[in-house]
């Protein structure tokens, strides 16, 4: 009955045309008062003619059944805090002479200004070099090897860098039963992760490996284990997008670790200054996130025939992604430059490249995809509450599926965007949109502001040639 009403109206109110392309067309019509309705549509890929019949032969139905079995992976991930270990105890093959670092491979002289400046802290933290010219030497003497946190189930914040004394956090995905390795967040401003490496940041590193870390531990082992994706799927309900927002998360965590806390006998003092640490530094959840998100992105490396991504990180140099359906391999593009807010006395000339292993939030379906959760991200760059819902309205066009348990009160309760698919984002020319924080270009500076970036398109066009390849 509704069809037939609608059928008639039709004929009642006359035609309509419909306009594509330059808005002239459509502008010139409606000043004729002819009715008439402009569609945003653009060619696939640009009209690239090459992309789109490559784009063509992946359309078919092994590709789609291996994306929704890739989104289902991601969505059932049950990612939980299991343990709190020194990096060497749970990383093979990680010795003092070993440096992990965020983003694809780069050699200690192709290294960003904030990375290098990391490595020279890590070094003096673990006792190989005296002060930052010895660990300069030492770094570029080749006889320190560096490698991806990637390539070890491990992921870091900006620059990255995990050593083997580094206490991590071991969040194991209950589903599936992998683990996954994060560092420890160690405050803001001028910090190891931003390229400081000045001894405050130092004794930073050492207060937590003696005292924040066992203590940390211990309680974990007495809370049987905290169930990090409860606490994402609550942080966005409080205003949280859980990469470069974390008030929410990080209050939950303290709030489910601080009963296990005192039932561990750490003594007061210790206590007091755990609880002041935490408590002051709301991004304390973002490596404890990064872990679990890195634990639900693994299950699909290596997925035969999925174009969905299992990675994204930038080393401050490079972007590099990878495709489950194409395993360990890298596909890269220059990192872009973030448009953000700045500190005091800081601007974009200062700043360095995109830097970090973060946007394995992005890819396990929060951070910038479910900006419409945390419109106050987008004060960083002047934008209004609804630029956030349209950033995550963008992300819906290349994902694959909506999460069932991460969801937007803004957008209704609806899921967030998960499963970015290279197709999509070749066909559509919509990247990814990156929450991410901003370091010094200098070693040695750390943090001067946080901002907002689209990936470049380049490294999905490869990736998307190369997948074309293995179909």
């Amino acid at each position: 009955m509704e069809n037939e009403e609608r059928f008639h109206q039709m004929f009642a109110d006359g035609p309509a045309v419909v306009t594509l392309g330059l808005p002239l067309f459509h502008e010139s019509l409606v000043s004729q008062e002819v009715k008439a309705v402009q569609v945003d549509w653009k060619p696939p890929c640009g009209g690239d003619e090459k992309l789109t019949s490559l784009l063509g032969r992946l359309q078919c139905e092994k590709v789609e059944k291996a994306n929704e079995e890739a989104a289902k992976r991601l969505i059932d991930s049950h990612p939980v805090l299991v343990d709190i270990c020194q990096a060497k105890e749970v990383i093979p093959g990680l010795t003092k002479e070993k440096i992990l670092h965020a983003g694809p491979p780069i050699t200690w002289d192709r290294m960003c200004g904030p990375m290098q400046g990391a490595v020279t802290g890590a070094l003096i933290y673990e006792g190989l070099a005296e002060n930052k010219e010895a660990a300069k030497r030492l770094a570029r003497s080749g006889s320190i090897s560096f490698d991806p946190c990637h390539h070890h189930h491990a992921v870091g914040p900006m620059a990255g860098i995990l050593s083997a004394s580094m206490y991590v956090f071991v969040v194991e995905n209950r589903t599936f039963g992998n683990r996954a390795y994060c560092s420890l967040n160690e405050g803001l401003g001028k910090v190891l992760r931003f390229g400081a490496y000045d001894w405050d940041v130092i004794d930073r590193l050492r207060w937590m490996e003696k005292v924040l870390a066992p203590s940390l531990k211990k309680a974990v082992a007495l809370s049987g284990g905290i169930d990090v994706k409860n606490l994402t799927s609550q942080a966005l309900m409080m205003g949280d997008e859980c990469h470069n927002r974390n008030v929410g998360g990080t209050l939950q965590f303290l709030k489910h670790i601080t009963p296990f806390l005192l039932k561990s006998e750490v003594e007061c003092r210790k206590m007091q200054e755990i609880y002041e640490f935490i408590a002051g530094n709301v991004h304390f959840f973002l490596n404890l996130s990064m872990a679990a998100c890195k634990a639900t992105a693994d299950t699909i490396l290596g997925l035969n025939n999925s174009t969905i991504l299992s990675c994204m990180a930038r080393n401050g140099v490079e972007i590099g992604i990878r495709v489950a359906g194409l395993g360990e391999q890298w596909f890269t593009a220059p990192a872009g430059m973030p448009k953000g807010l700045y500190f005091s006395g800081f601007s974009e000339e200062d700043a360095n490249n995109d830097l970090g292993d973060s946007t394995i939030s992005e890819v396990a379906g929060i951070g910038a995809v479910a900006m419409a959760a945390a419109p106050a991200i987008v004060k960083f760059v002047g934008g209004s509450a609804g630029d956030a819902l349209k950033a995550t309205q963008k992300m819906y066009e290349i994902t694959q599926a909506m999460h069932r348990d991460y969801t937007i009160p803004s957008l209704d309760f609806s899921g967030t965007p998960v499963g970015i698919d290279v197709r999509k984002v070749v066909e559509t020319g919509i990247t990814p949109i990156i929450n991410t924080g901003i370091a010094h270009k200098k070693a040695g500076v750390g943090q001067i502001g946080a901002g907002i970036l689209d990936a470049p398109m380049e490294c999905f066009v490869r990736a998307l040639e190369a997948m074309e390849k293995v179909i």
